[in-house]
């Protein structure tokens, strides 16, 4: 792999990404965020807006005395001054100094026409008041990287103007010019062509940037566009985090940037591609943004495969459906079993699970068909590996683990009063466990919530490791929904013990029944999996 001397990767994420739709950081999250881009290898964390937002403010505070960042060095992010001033009497200018981070990004107009209608003064100011700005930070001794807003849209209107801004912020002493798609409407040959415009007229003066947003679905496409066009400094969001429909998602740029292309751009000392897929999921949860499986790369469903022509083939030389080895950015091939599935899809599907079936063809005959069957019946074991394991061990071994038998169960809704009125349920389960029947009434805020608690409180008695398991997410689905209220439903929940989580299905003429099924498996599997022996 080539090295990349002067390459920059500039995260964005505890900024930009924090405009996202659902996403609200505090200083607290954002100071558990940056070590973990750090520990990425990128080269530089924007931090926020100092002076503008005043957790941003207290983050630059904190950030000078709780965080030591190995790889990366922090920017704080403002505008240039505003129009009839100068730099020094600008608080907002002032407030970027304060934060006192060795680098400093400023956003800067670059298309005439927000200058005229959104700033609401002149070109030559504009460009005077990059300059001056610029100026006075360089003075005060800060790295500073200027983002020119717009860029693109200002240059296909009028390039001339956007070509003379940038020269201003190389001009003043800016060490990178970026040049943002704001708007994210760009195309890559767009980008690429505008980007060597640029590259060319600084000669050298300054660093070209590409700024990325995704509302073309192109992004991490423009990004890299832009490094083939000359680009040396990338900046986007982890996860693709960002406004609308989010910036470029940094991950894979800089995957496709060392993977496809040889660059060296993330710090050599860091963790870099191999922790990928583990950080990329620690951000997820700091975020409370769900990871989305799809994800290049990183995605739980980047190196799924479920076809059975696929599997053959996979069986044979993995590498021949697949662009790249996973564990390459920390991630891992899973098989997906569902109708779609043969032989060798069950095969290797068991073969992750821990079972060989090579030299079982009766078993895996019969598992193959009972698949296809179920799923026939509305069942998916593509998302519920927990309850697949369960039918696996049952044709290996000859049944599945009798942790319990149920005599019997019910569940009752009460509601008094009329519409509007508090509702109550309760189930009653009886079953036999350790040897002695058990009878134990649940209460919830519905019928399956308190069937879940009557089955725990039941089970709890003989298998204490209960009490550590916790149900985190349920999906219904109503199959065949023609049929009105003779429909199937098919219910997924996924549990988890603190430290891993499994997903089971169910399937019944309604969503208790379903429900029912689901939780019963779950219980099962999460037994055996801790190593408890019925009792």
């Amino acid at each position: 792999m080539t090295a990349s001397p002067a390459f920059h990767v500039y995260d964005t994420t505890l900024r930009d990404g924090a405009q996202q739709e659902g996403i609200n950081l505090s200083v607290a999250d954002k100071l558990a965020l940056a070590p973990l881009l750090d520990e990425l290898g990128v080269g530089f964390i924007e931090g926020g807006w100092p002076g503008a937002v005043p957790k941003d403010t207290e983050f630059f505070r904190r950030a000078r005395k709780e965080l030591d960042l190995e790889h990366a060095e922090l920017a704080a992010f403002g505008a240039t001054r505003k129009p009839g001033t100068t730099a020094a009497e600008d608080p907002q200018v002032r407030a970027l100094l304060d934060a006192e981070t060795p680098v400093v990004t400023l956003v800067a107009k670059s298309d005439i026409r927000h200058v005229e209608r959104a700033l609401r003064t002149t070109g030559p100011e504009n460009l005077a008041m990059i300059t001056d700005t610029v100026a006075l930070l360089v003075r005060e001794g800060r790295r500073v990287f200027v983002d020119a807003e717009h860029f693109f849209d200002g240059h296909r209107f009028d390039a001339a103007y956007a070509l003379e801004a940038v020269r201003a912020a190389a001009a003043a002493g800016a060490e990178v010019v970026a040049l943002c798609d704001t708007n994210g409407g760009m195309l890559p040959p767009w980008v690429a062509a505008a980007v060597a415009q640029v590259h060319d007229e600084l000669g050298g003066a300054a660093l070209v940037g590409m700024h990325a947003h995704n509302d073309s679905g192109c992004a991490v496409a423009n990004t890299l566009a832009a490094v083939e066009a000359g680009a040396t400094h990338v900046q986007g969001c982890v996860n693709g985090y960002g406004e609308r429909t989010g910036n470029a998602d940094l991950l894979s740029v800089v995957a496709n940037l060392e993977l496809k292309q040889g660059r060296r751009v993330l710090a050599e000392r860091a963790g870099g591609l191999p922790e990928m897929t583990r950080i990329a999921h620690a951000i997820s949860e700091l975020t409370n943004i769900s990871p989305f499986a799809r994800q290049p790369y990183v995605g739980t469903s980047a190196f799924a495969h479920k076809a059975g022509l696929h599997a053959s083939a996979i069986r044979v030389d993995p590498d021949l459906y697949q662009h790249m080895d996973p564990r390459g950015v920390g991630n891992d091939m899973r098989m997906l079993v569902s109708d779609m599935a043969g032989r060798a899809s069950v095969e290797l599907k068991g073969r992750e699970l821990g079972f060989d079936l090579s030299e079982r063809p009766d078993v895996l005959t019969a598992v193959t068909r009972r698949v296809k069957d179920a799923e026939a019946n509305g069942y998916t074991f593509e998302a519920a590996d927990a309850s697949f394991e369960l039918l696996l061990v049952e044709e290996v071994e000859g049944r599945r683990p009798r942790y319990f038998t149920v005599e019997s169960w019910r569940t009752i809704v009460e509601r008094a009063g009329g519409r509007g009125m508090p509702a109550t349920a309760e189930a009653t389960v009886k079953l036999r466990a350790g040897g002695e029947r058990i009878v134990t009434v649940g209460e919830g805020n519905g019928p399956v919530n308190a069937l879940d608690h009557a089955l725990r409180q039941a089970l709890g008695r003989v298998y204490p490791e209960l009490t550590a398991f916790e149900l985190i997410d349920f999906k219904v689905r109503i199959l065949d929904s023609m049929h009105g209220t003779d429909a199937v439903t098919r219910v997924l929940i996924e549990t988890s013990d603190g430290e891993t989580s499994w997903s089971t299905v169910g399937v019944g003429p309604n969503l208790i029944e379903a429900s029912w099924e689901a939780l019963t498996d779950s219980a099962i599997w999460g037994l055996r999996h801790h190593g408890v022996e019925p009792r």
